[in-house]
């Protein structure tokens, strides 16, 4: 195994939420919420580019990008989280729209929101057979900035660096948090109200008998295991006070 390289990078984690904390833990709704959160997750990767997906954790992903000097790239990675959040919403929007199940997880798709954090960092990168690892303080900062006082549900929050990048309209609305994270001190931030960024409507979505049936078909299929007992559905996760959300490792810095 090679000696881990130390490089400066950008690091974003896309994180999904919104089940209600009065939802029911049962086998069905738990399975059925891991399966919608998986697609929805699919939808995230493919959007992120040119951040790359470094590690999934539960119903977030853990994304990053080598960062560089060139404002062009930094243009980029700043347009990619609006891709990603304009990705989101349309295949959250079509999944509520092929839903034909009952179950609370699946009845409620459409309340479902993505929040990011963005830090940029130096990180020490160690390659694992085919994966990379990300390792160092700016790591643990990034998922400490998860657990925050920021007053509204979709937003991004970022540090100094980063406020720079944003696009004009973006930079405008910021407004500035300075927080005191668990084994790292005051940092100052910035979050945006996405709510308030005038974003195209997603196109109508795709309607047809074939299309519900299929979607039916595939999320009880993949949740079969959970659902008839042959694995535990949600592996890692426990109920919190606001969600159903994952357990994160220690080592991770996440709560």
């Amino acid at each position: 195994m090679a000696a881990p390289q130390i490089q400066r990078a950008e690091l974003v984690i896309a994180d999904i939420g919104g089940y209600t904390r009065f939802m029911q833990l049962t086998r069905m709704n738990l399975a059925h919420a891991q399966q919608v959160v998986a697609d929805l997750l699919v939808a995230v990767i493919d959007a992120a580019e040119p951040l790359q997906l470094a590690k999934l954790e539960g119903d977030a992903a853990l994304l990053w990008a080598p960062l560089t000097d060139d404002v062009k790239q930094r243009q980029q990675l700043a347009d990619a989280v609006m891709r990603i959040r304009s990705a989101f919403l349309g295949k959250r929007t079509q999944m509520a729209a092929d839903n034909t199940c009952t179950c609370e997880s699946c009845q409620q798709i459409s309340n479902l929101k993505i929040k990011f954090v963005a830090h940029a960092g130096d990180v020490a990168l160690q390659k694992v057979k085919q994966h990379v690892e990300l390792a160092g303080v700016d790591v643990i900062l990034v998922h400490r900035m998860l657990k925050n006082s920021v007053p509204v549900n979709e937003y991004v929050l970022v540090t100094d660096e980063l406020v720079a990048s944003m696009p004009e309209p973006v930079r405008a609305l910021a407004e500035k948090l300075v927080h005191d994270f668990e084994g790292i001190g005051e940092v100052t931030t910035h979050f945006v109200d996405l709510t308030k960024l005038p974003m195209p409507p997603p196109l109508p979505p795709r309607q047809g008998f074939f299309r519900r049936l299929w979607r039916t078909v595939s999320v009880n299929a993949a949740a079969l295991p959970e659902i008839i007992g042959l694995s535990k559905p949600l592996v890692g996760y426990e109920r919190t006070r606001e969600a159903i959300t994952p357990v994160n490792s220690e080592s991770a810095g996440t709560t």
